[in-house]
């Protein structure tokens, strides 16, 4: 209803916007379910118990959608919005696989650190795979939301400061004095340390992927 035809310009930015937006949950959550699944069954058959409970798979679940729901509001790339971009459901499985297999190579190297260094009981180990497995989750929404460098893109306002926050939250769990109802016991500095170190590394793991994704020929006209 308004006379100004800029007003068509606006629609189709907006439109291209919530596209991509809605292209960035699908792409953070489908891998990282996919990486989680796989990690779980790995588990599984090498753990006698279980590698996480169900009270602590559902805290998990929710504080990770939190800031997730987030990223509708999110600021998108220029190039995101300059051209039409189409759902390609090859580019779809492929960034799952790839990243998804990421971050289960980082859930074992985990299984790793807390068996074979730290010894861990069945209590702590499932603590700590519930820290690395949330904050990774946490902070490579921050990363896999561009296709440049993570800090070369803002993130939206809301995004940033509920990441941040469910991280503080998740790193402090542990030590809270209901932690008893999840089944959360306190962490020794030194295995803290290792859990924020590992996420580090998954952050730099993750840029080379993403890098090397988008280089080639099919993804970078995706």
């Amino acid at each position: 209803m308004k006379q100004d035809l800029d007003i068509l310009r606006q629609g189709i930015d907006e439109g291209r916007t919530t596209f991509a937006n809605t292209l960035k949950y699908i792409l953070t959550t489908i891998s990282a379910n996919f990486g989680n699944m796989f990690s779980m069954a790995g588990a599984s058959l090498i753990l006698s118990f279980l590698p996480m409970t169900a009270p602590q798979i559902l805290l998990n679940n929710f504080l990770s959608d939190i800031p997730a729901t987030t990223i509708a509001g999110d600021n998108v790339d220029a190039e995101m919005v300059e051209k039409p971009h189409r759902w390609n459901n090859k580019f779809i499985r492929n960034y799952m696989v790839l990243f998804g297999l990421v971050s289960s190579i980082f859930d074992f190297l985990t299984f790793g650190i807390l068996l074979l260094v730290f010894h861990v009981s069945a209590a702590e180990f499932q603590t700590g795979w519930f820290i690395e497995s949330l904050i990774t989750e946490l902070v490579i929404a921050l990363v896999i939301r561009t296709r440049h460098v993570f800090f070369r893109s803002r993130p939206g306002k809301y995004l940033l400061i509920s990441s941040l926050s469910f991280i503080g939250i998740t790193l402090l769990l542990p030590y809270l004095p209901f932690d008893l109802v999840f089944g959360f016991i306190p962490l020794p500095a030194p295995l803290m340390l290792a859990l924020i170190g590992l996420t580090a590394l998954y952050v730099v793991a993750t840029e080379l992927m993403k890098k090397f994704f988008y280089s080639s020929a099919y993804n970078a006209n995706a």
